[in-house]
């Protein structure tokens, strides 16, 4: 099973990703932990990332192909991968598509997670992150028992730069402007489906699966 999961930043995509991954037994893909990793690695890709990161902007095709195109190649995603923040573009798409047909491979599906921006902003703009073991939180969701502390090693929680509402509804305008072409990408293919992504997290597992009946494999 090759998917690709679209939607825009805070719609589920990583958490929906995680359990259809392990559901499937094949990795998930995620380009923003890859963008992090280089960022915590505080190498000069690294670096570069974070300057676009920081500013709620899209970073260059180039560097995250070069990221996705190392990962693809690792042994675990040879039976199959679910891409997570990638593509974010229809020329991220086309590269994608021509690095699979070299490979003999397809993508099965494309499905997009609907969610609307006031509901994106406020998942966002509500997280919370540990600076010392990186569990996260929600100010309204998921509170940690004594407010601005970690539940499980007492470091102090802390905003994102890229979660702040500003940035987020600045992600959310190049999500609008280059993301959703996308859309008639894939459904000029013919791999799109599109499902709701407002509601409990295994309802909307549910809405994926039914999406991608008849292609996805049974569970492990």
């Amino acid at each position: 099973m090759r998917l690709v999961l679209l939607g825009p930043p805070g719609a589920g995509k990583g958490t929906q990703a995680r359990a259809l991954a392990t559901l499937w037994g094949i990795p998930q893909v995620s380009s923003g932990d890859l963008l992090r990793t280089v960022v915590r690695e505080d190498s000069e890709l690294g670096r570069e990332a974070a300057s676009y990161m920081d500013r709620g902007q899209l970073v260059p095709d180039e560097l995250v192909l070069k990221l996705i195109d190392e990962r693809l190649r690792k042994k675990d995603a040879r039976k199959g991968f679910i891409l997570d923040g990638f593509p974010r573009n229809v020329m991220q798409a086309e590269a994608l598509a021509k690095g699979l047909d070299k490979a003999g491979l397809k993508l099965d599906k494309a499905v997009a997670v609907i969610v609307p921006d006031e509901e994106i902003v406020k998942r966002i703009s509500g997280r919370r992150t540990c600076a010392k073991c990186n569990a996260m939180y929600h100010v309204a969701f998921e509170p940690p028992k004594k407010p601005g502390v970690c539940d499980k090693c007492g470091g102090e929680l802390y905003q994102r730069e890229d979660d702040a509402e500003e940035t987020v509804r600045e992600r959310l305008k190049v999500f609008a402007e280059a993301t959703r072409p996308l859309l008639d990408y894939y459904g000029r293919l013919g791999l799109l489906e599109q499902v709701d992504g407002v509601g409990r997290t295994d309802d909307v597992e549910k809405r994926i699966l039914s999406a991608v009946n008849g292609v996805a494999p049974p569970p492990n």
